[in-house]
């Protein structure tokens, strides 16, 4: 006989369970049967018509709130037209056929309903003052430009959590006026730091459900303009500090004794212009605010291009879609894009104890669990403890993204009479080499003289050096793109590219990871499925030819400014993220050889990061390769994810390769909107762009007409 207890756990299983979709072929019909089109379908799950497409042959799957979306479509569609009143246009597959959906976040039943609210004001679009940045109720709408989309704007908003009715954030101005990321205008009375916490949690029905089932719930994110930090007692302006990451208030200062006489805690970076409040907590109720002083400078002028300077509602927009589309902003670009990978991928679960039969804590398979991990001697930073204390002396990796330039005398008469140097840049380059990328999860082990394996993630000493590069090319072995000395070590990407490209290799010795996995799967779907969308509406779309592209990039900014900031933070989460997967110590007291707090969290992972960029700039020598062998044309410069061809015309149509039909050649630079392929740098003089390189500068960095910024988020 059951207990009362094995039943109600049995139950509460089957509540967890994901929704079932229906089979991939039923879907088609059922879609068919509605007489709805893969296009229009998409449009409305705020997708693209591939998605659609796979979802409908059994080759991926919708995740949250997609998922929902979907599944209560097909359920109306399944009562309407059941099997027997549709012929079914093709032969059904079978269930099993179809990859098991993603778990949707699953709700909380101890975290208690949002309270009530204060009352509501008006919507920002009945404010006369505000009516021209006024957000909507639905932020992935498309704008003016893209007439097609209006239709999907209902269905396109995400499942609303009962939870928090309100959305995940608020912009708070000095009048109590708290702007939602969907419109709404809430009234909040507090008067001081503590209270707006207070209220914050009890009556503002702010936040956002967890990204994964094994995950938390995201804290609700307050940002303060001038005036709000003002009438908290706050500066409205906090300086005296060199480096912006040291700002913060000193600990006698009124607020911060006002946050603790509340019984309310600061985190170790104090209150700064990212201030986390928050309690211990009690039982399974997280109690904790996030606070964003706009005055401050929390928001990064070039992750956050004008975003400090819009209205309050406005800025409610352009976080609002972020926290949709990505993650409720947790601090700067970098750290959130880092925080968006444990999100996704969250270092425990829930399991069943088999001696006890009680549930406790255990590791979710795939993430990088609880614990920090050393690196191995050639993957850390000079400074690094394992470094300093063992003495290694035997070099490190140097897996960095290209800085090169051409040597002039290597230029033709041919190429110096072209009158244009076009620039082109990979879109989101390092989001591109994240996908389908098989990483460490495990601490490394060394081997001596052990036979290459590309599947096998790690580092190797490899001697690349009588590999001779064509002086035209970079060498794809390093970042300045000069031919390697001697043995040196490398990431797996780096050292399979010489194997691709007909070269012998032998390890020396090598550092490897036995537990591999694709850890940034998810973080790379969720970001490009962010950028992708955000691109679509400004009105660059993946339905355009090359032509119509280029002209959409060139206004695309012009369309929402809004809009092109969201854009801008997510190619900023993307750079950065990756970059602090190494982040090195920061402030003029450290010293070699001490840990750093960065070196505390699982994810400080040089390898990972190196894993990344290396297979960044195996794509990009590839494609500048088969460029060279499919037009005989060779780069003047490459930096990062931009490089510098010579061309005939002002325009990358002038010289980009494409087929008799007018397709674009496969293998060389492709223009369009999705990760990895190119769009428009800039454009000028074949002479200016000489002239530049006879000084050892870089034409890549200043093509746009301003330095490009390698940012790592370091």
């Amino acid at each position: 006989m059951a207990s009362e207890e094995e039943l109600f756990a049995n139950i509460d299983a089957l509540l967890d369970e994901e929704p079932q979709l229906p089979p991939p072929a039923e879907r088609a019909r059922l879609r068919e049967a509605a007489g709805i089109t893969q296009a229009r379908l998409a449009t409305a799950l705020k997708t693209t018509t591939q998605s659609v497409k796979n979802y409908e042959n059994g080759r991926s799957e919708p995740r949250s709130p997609r998922l929902e979306a979907y599944q209560r479509l097909l359920n109306g569609w399944a009562s309407k037209y059941p099997v027997h009143s549709t012929p079914t246009p093709r032969p059904t597959r079978a269930p099993q056929s179809a990859p098991p959906p993603q778990q949707p976040p699953a709700p909380q039943s101890a975290v208690p309903a949002a309270a009530p609210v204060m009352p509501i004001a008006a919507p920002a679009p009945e404010r006369p003052a505000r009516t021209a940045g006024a957000p909507t109720a639905a932020p992935a709408a498309a704008p003016a430009a893209a007439p097609r989309r209006p239709a999907a704007k209902k269905a396109a908003q995400p499942a609303q959590d009962p939870r928090f009715p309100h959305g995940p954030l608020a912009v708070l101005d000095g009048d109590g006026s708290a702007y939602g990321a969907d419109g709404i205008v809430l009234d909040c009375p507090a008067r001081t730091v503590p209270e707006l916490v207070e209220w914050t949690l009890g009556e503002s029905g702010l936040g956002a459900a967890r990204l994964n089932r094994y995950g938390k719930d995201s804290d609700p994110l307050i940002a303060l303009t001038a005036t709000a930090a003002v009438k908290l007692g706050l500066p409205e302006h906090l300086e005296g500090h060199e480096q912006r990451r040291s700002l913060r208030l000193p600990e006698d200062h009124p607020v911060v004794k006002q946050i603790a006489k509340a019984r309310w805690q600061l985190t170790r970076r104090g209150f700064g212009p990212w201030a986390r409040i928050y309690r211990k907590v009690q039982g399974r109720d997280r109690q904790c605010v996030q606070l964003a002083l706009l005055s401050w400078d929390a928001l990064d002028e070039r992750s956050w291009p004008g975003v400090t300077d819009m209205e309050p509602a406005d800025i409610a927009r352009v976080l609002g879609i972020y926290a949709q589309r990505v993650i409720t902003p947790r601090g700067s670009t970098a750290v959130s894009g880092l925080e968006l990978m444990t999100a996704l991928r969250p270092p425990t679960k829930a399991v069943q104890d088999p001696e006890t039969g009680n549930w406790v804590s255990g590791y979710n398979a795939g993430s990088l669990g609880t614990e920090p991990m050393d690196p191995a001697p050639p993957e850390a930073t000079p400074e690094h403890p394992v470094v300093v204390n063992s003495g290694w002396t035997g070099g490190f990796l140097n897996e960095e993204a290209y800085q090169w330039v051409r040597p002039v005398d290597s230029l033709t008469d041919e190429e110096c009479t072209l009158p244009y140097a076009v620039g082109l840049d990979l879109n989101t380059a390092f989001l591109a080499a994240a996908a389908r990328l098989v990483v460490g999860l495990s601490a490394p082990d060394h081997f001596d003289a052990p036979k290459f394996n590309p599947k096998i993630p790690g580092s190797w000493l490899v001697d690349l050096s009588r590999i001779e590069p064509d002086p035209r090319l970079p060498s794809p072995f390093t970042p300045d793109g000069t031919r390697p000395t001697g043995p040196a070590w490398y990431q797996t990407h780096t050292v399979a590219y010489a194997q691709e490209l007909g070269h012998d290799v032998h390890p020396i010795e090598a550092y490897l990871r036995r537990e591999t996995g694709a850890y940034l799967d998810p973080w790379h779907d969720r970001l490009k499925t962010a950028y992708v969308d955000t691109l679509a509406d400004l009105g660059v779309t993946r339905d355009l030819d090359d032509r119509r592209f280029l002209a959409a990039m060139e206004r695309h900014k012009q369309l929402d400014p809004a809009l092109a900031a969201v854009l801008s933070a997510i190619k900023a989460t993307v750079k950065g993220g990756v970059g602090k997967l190494r982040e090195r110590p920061q402030g003029k007291s450290y010293k070699e050889g001490d840990r750093w707090p960065s070196l505390e969290r699982p994810t400080w992972r040089p390898d990972i990061r190196a894993a990344v960029i290396s297979k960044a700039r195996v794509n990009m020598h590839r494609k500048l390769q088969n460029m060279a062998r499919m037009t005989g044309l060779y780069p003047l410069a490459v930096l990062s994810d931009c490089v510098v061809y010579p061309s005939p015309g002002d325009s990358p149509l002038d010289f980009l390769p494409y087929a008799a039909s007018g397709k674009p050649q496969p293998g060389g630079f492709r223009l369009g909107p999705t990760p990895g392929l190119a769009k428009l740098e800039g454009v000028q003089s074949m002479l200016w762009a000489v002239d530049l390189m006879e000084k050892d500068l870089n034409p890549a960095r200043h093509i746009k007409g301003g330095d490009a910024v390698l940012d790592e988020g370091e």
